[in-house]
């Protein structure tokens, strides 16, 4: 048993766990953060189970919330910090989940019962932290030792249960490297077109936690063996046999590019690169064409930008999220012709929020295609050599709508044309002071003053 890390995380569970202990209950560690420490990971958070009931965890902890107390769980927070919190869940046998998501009633029991309730055995261990003893009920021991992802149970009845849980056996697996029991295997591709029944907010937060993770391109995989991602994400299970001009792609199909470009992913990574990465060519099944000299997909960036904010907004992304990956999908052809656009161009390019996405997007796409990255240097050369020079990608106008209007020109739509076109000019490097920007606009004005 690897020794606990010491974190303040820590501490409060063990706090609460003598506290709960000398107060005469059973309490454990429970769930994912002992299945973390049993495999040398540091778990991100840590849950309690007890035999404590929610009253008589809340009185033994002022500083608690009943986040969930009808199903037992009480949320315990640090003396100091709202931040700092452990949940604490009293064991229990739940009743029938009659719609696939919750119980419809629960009872409080023993750790045996508690165990017996979880998703999989590796999920379903408890260790006391002060003796170091792992209590194991249905096998979770055996199951990490044989790196397995196992329902607890009849898999059937576990799915049924939570259909969310279908998504996770895909998750864990990819995350954990591990091989899916067969008969839990069988039982995820039985049931997986049931996933739907799970609230998009829910299927949205599973995804994003196996994509932005090591492993995210055997989540995927797994999720299309199974019929999930049929289920969740039809336009992704599309790409599978659309083929791509092999002078361009020689690794093959749109699916195989997807997940090559995954695997070039500096995990973890943010969920907006992740998104980009996954859906960049999801514009590419519908415009596939072979009626010329070689395979096409004219407009497929265009085309994966609406694909992409409908796939986003059915799945209950923020907005932020869905404008940010519509950008990264709809200007990740732009590199191609980077080495030809003017340079006020460029710069209005370079300069968009998030640019670093972008690039690290078009590096990854070159890396699962072709490999060459000249493109990449180029552009991430001039971003530099811009971003060295003071106000170069954001010039300050030397003169704005109230100089114009002391020019004589009359406010209105002109105004908004006249110095978006001087900042091109700046970006340029023609116009640099106020002498050339005024000069600049008499210039513009004065034909359309001739004509009038």
């Amino acid at each position: 048993m690897p020794a606990l890390p010491d974190n303040p995380n820590t501490r409060l569970a063990r706090a609460v766990i003598r506290r709960l202990v000398g107060a005469c209950h059973v309490a454990y560690l429970a769930g994912g953060c002992v299945r973390d420490l049993l495999l040398g990971r540091e778990p991100k958070d840590y849950d309690v189970a007890t035999s404590a009931l929610p009253d008589q965890v809340e009185a033994l902890f002022a500083r608690s919330v009943g986040v969930g107390k009808a199903f037992g769980v009480i949320r315990v927070l640090d003396d100091e910090s709202n931040e700092l919190a452990v949940e604490v869940a009293t064991f229990r046998h739940d009743g029938p989940y009659l719609d696939g998501r919750h119980p419809s009633s629960v009872s409080f029991t023993d750790a045996a019962q508690d165990a017996a309730r979880r998703d999989f055995t590796i999920n379903a261990l408890f260790l006391d932290p002060e003796s170091e003893t792992v209590h194991d009920h249905v096998g979770g021991l055996r199951d990490l030792d044989a790196r397995v992802i196992r329902a607890v149970g009849d898999p059937r009845q576990r799915f049924a249960e939570d259909k969310l849980r279908l998504l996770r056996a895909a998750r864990f697996a990819a995350a954990l490297d591990f091989e899916i029991d067969p008969p839990t295997l069988a039982a995820v591709t039985e049931m997986a077109s049931q996933v739907t029944v799970c609230s998009a907010e829910r299927i949205r937060d599973e995804l994003e936690k196996l994509i932005t993770h090591k492993g995210a391109s055997r989540g995927l995989q797994i999720m299309l063996d199974t019929g999930l991602m049929q289920a969740v994400l039809p336009e992704l299970a599309a790409m599978v046999g659309v083929q791509q001009p092999p002078q361009f792609h020689p690794e093959g199909d749109v699916w195989v590019h997807t997940l090559l470009a995954m695997d070039k992913i500096s995990y973890p990574c943010t969920v907006t690169l992740a998104l980009g990465v996954l859906l960049h060519d999801v514009g590419k099944p519908p415009t596939f064409d072979n009626s010329t000299d070689r395979i096409r997909f004219n407009g497929h960036d265009k085309v994966g930008t609406e694909m992409t904010g409908a796939i986003l907004q059915r799945l209950k992304f923020p907005t932020e999220v869905i404008e940010r990956v519509q950008s990264l999908v709809a200007d990740h052809l732009k590199f191609m012709n980077a080495d030809k656009m003017k340079t006020s161009t460029l710069k209005r390019w370079l300069r968009k929020p998030h640019f670093d996405e972008d690039l690290e997007l078009h590096r990854i796409d070159c890396l699962a295609g072709p490999g060459t990255l000249e493109t990449w240097e180029y552009v991430r050369a001039r971003k530099a050599a811009f971003d060295a020079e003071p106000q170069s990608l954001r010039p300050k106008l030397p003169i704005d709508g109230h100089d114009l209007k002391a020019m004589g020109i009359p406010p209105g739509p002109k105004f908004k044309e006249l110095l978006s076109a001087l900042e091109d000019e700046m970006l340029e490097g023609r116009v640099t002071n106020r002498e050339q920007a005024e000069a600049f606009v008499r210039a513009a004005v004065l034909p359309s003053r001739e004509s009038s």
